[in-house]
């Protein structure tokens, strides 16, 4: 046996191998290799590695890893699809990498290995933003793996106070007695873009290739999701953390113009249910935290889809730049709002079966606060994602823009998730008999469905009559960074700037020296002649012999070479 990340690693390196013609088709089939193979381990299958005294466990499968990696192996194949048409070996290469890390995350069982695909993950995510190769790409870029190396720096360092403590290494639930725990938890939260920890993902996600940008909706915070899962469930904390990023996305979500911006921040925002159903920790919390990462997944996926189809056709990416180009793209158009439906929680969708797990998770564990404001989070969803982001979008103000066509793979790569998107909203036994504890719930009760329905009834008629409110401007919504961006500039100045011109007055008197130091050694006898009055030698115009000087040079050597052999000598005694 062997990792199931293994294969599209190694695939993803073997990609520019490839001619050209095939490369497209390698990057769609080694993801479904990899899914066919995890599919065949049994569970509790193993690899154990022996280094540095430690046995590493890069493969243990359990029913938490399967169902995690099923889903990263799944979005991966649909976003090669998508991205088909796409002739950057370096995104094809970088992308592939970047969902084995996933992949391997979920099958890691051990601390070190867990660590090594986090990072893997954050190097190979970030060429999917500089693949745009803009100055503004750059600096995003630049933000985003900084952030990263960040919380992969808190997590290494939890882990080593961990080993230096419990002597172990294994992936296993947290003691939230101990500091090294919360150390990690640091380190995961950044990942999972948990606030006020969170800036990188709407500043970086909206910047990424169109392509990209699919692949990072699905890995990176998931990923986290998974590890909080495995490691601290339970903790109390992440119940109102999570609360806090449910509805703090859906803010921030309804103030951004960026098409991407938008889905963005609503990443935040169904992460936070996440986030709370392991805070939770109860069985019905767990299922329903797993259950909405595998939703969430597939209809986040196809919501960046059908945006990135829009500004790939018409090469603007605001609300305040699009409008009116529904009759040139209906497909595109309801392949979206099958995404948006979704994420709503429309019934006969995945949405719907998944995020009211969490619901009635916290309202079983007696927390009623929590429950009702998650409530509240699913009417924004709907506001902005399912109505104001079609709306402004698709229809709106006709500003002229004629959409070139976009190419079939990214019809197909759309289809697919849709289909997942309705199939498993239909038929939700498909997805809980994979969850990691017996599932009891019925989605499909009247109480949910009436419940569901009011909000979504209400939430419409509440846009319809406030939308020309709800329009996008051209306005940017200060954030957390602030906090770091705004003395930015002072502490370049002060620190950055200050210290390369140190350097650099140190670099240039040290070329001075080095040029003199050099012409000295390069002939030392005038030098040497001056400082012992030979003869002669200051006289203008006089002879030199550089044979005067050798006698000298060489007694000199001699006594530094007797030196040295006097002190081996001694050292020895």
């Amino acid at each position: 046996m062997m990792p199931p990340a293994l294969i599209m690693i190694v695939g993803a390196f073997a990609i520019p191998l490839f001619p050209k013609r095939l490369r497209s088709a390698a990057a769609v089939l080694i993801p479904a290799a990899a899914l066919v193979y995890l599919w065949g381990l049994p569970d509790g299958a193993t690899v154990t590695i022996q280094a540095l005294g430690y046995t590493l466990q890069p493969l243990k499968v359990d029913a938490l890893s399967r169902i995690f990696g099923t889903i990263f192996a799944i979005i991966a194949t649909a976003a090669g699809i998508y991205a088909w048409h796409i002739e950057d070996t370096g995104q094809q290469v970088a992308a592939l990498v970047y969902g084995g890390g996933a992949v391997g995350l979920a099958f890691a069982g051990d601390l070190f290995s867990l660590l090594f695909f986090t990072e893997l993950m954050a190097v190979f995510s970030t060429y999917l933003v500089w693949a745009r190769r803009t100055e503004e790409t750059r600096r995003a870029g630049t933000r985003y793996v900084l952030m990263h190396l960040l919380g992969g720096s808190f997590l290494m360092g939890g882990i080593l106070l961990h080993l230096g403590r419990t002597g172990s290494i294994a992936v296993a639930a947290m003691d939230p007695a101990y500091a090294s725990s919360w150390i990690m938890l640091v380190g995961v939260a950044i990942n999972g873009a948990i606030p006020p920890l969170h800036p990188w993902l709407p500043d970086a996600y909206p910047k990424a290739t169109i392509t990209g940008a699919v692949f990072m909706s699905a890995f990176t915070t998931k990923s986290s999701v998974y590890v909080l899962v495995r490691m601290f469930a339970g903790y109390d904390i992440l119940i109102w953390f999570g609360v806090a990023m449910a509805l703090y996305g859906v803010v921030y979500a309804v103030l951004a113009n960026d098409i991407r911006g938008i889905l963005a921040y609503h990443i935040i925002s169904q992460v936070g249910y996440m986030v709370a159903g392991a805070g939770l920790g109860t069985e019905m919390a767990i299922n329903g935290a797993v259950a909405h990462a595998f939703s969430h997944i597939l209809y986040k996926g196809l919501l960046f889809m059908g945006a990135g189809a829009a500004i790939y056709t018409t090469g603007k990416s605001k609300l305040t730049e699009l409008g009116g180009i529904y009759r040139h793209q209906k497909l595109i158009f309801w392949l979206y709002m099958i995404g948006a439906f979704s994420i709503s929680g429309f019934p006969l969708f995945n949405g719907f079966i998944s995020k009211s797990m969490v619901i009635t998770g916290a309202g079983e564990a007696h927390y009623t606060t929590a429950m009702l404001l998650l409530l509240l989070a699913s009417i924004g969803t709907f506001l902005h994602t399912g109505l104001k982001l079609p709306y402004w979008t698709w229809f709106g103000e006709d500003r002229g823009i004629t959409p070139r066509k976009a190419p079939v793979n990214m019809y197909i790569g759309m289809g697919v998730v849709a289909f997942l998107c309705t199939f498993f909203g239909i038929a939700p036994d498909f997805l809980y008999r994979y969850l990691p504890y017996p599932v009891h719930f019925e989605p499909y009760n009247t109480a949910h469905l009436v419940e569901t329905v009011q909000i979504l009834i209400f939430t419409f008629v509440g846009f319809w009559v406030l939308r020309w409110k709800l329009a996008g401007e051209a306005k940017l919504a200060l954030d957390t960074d602030w906090v770091y961006r705004r003395p930015a500039p002072f502490l370049r100045r002060w620190f950055v700037d200050l210290t390369d011109r140190f350097f650099l007055a140190t670099e240039r008197w040290g070329d001075r020296v080095a040029a003199a130091a050099a012409g000295i050694l390069r002939n030392p006898a005038p030098g040497l002649q001056r400082l012992a009055g030979a003869p002669g030698s200051d006289e203008p115009g006089a002879p030199y012999d550089a044979d005067d000087a050798r006698p000298m040079l060489g007694s000199a050597m001699g006594m530094i070479v007797l030196a040295i052999v006097l002190l081996g000598l001694i050292s020895l005694l």
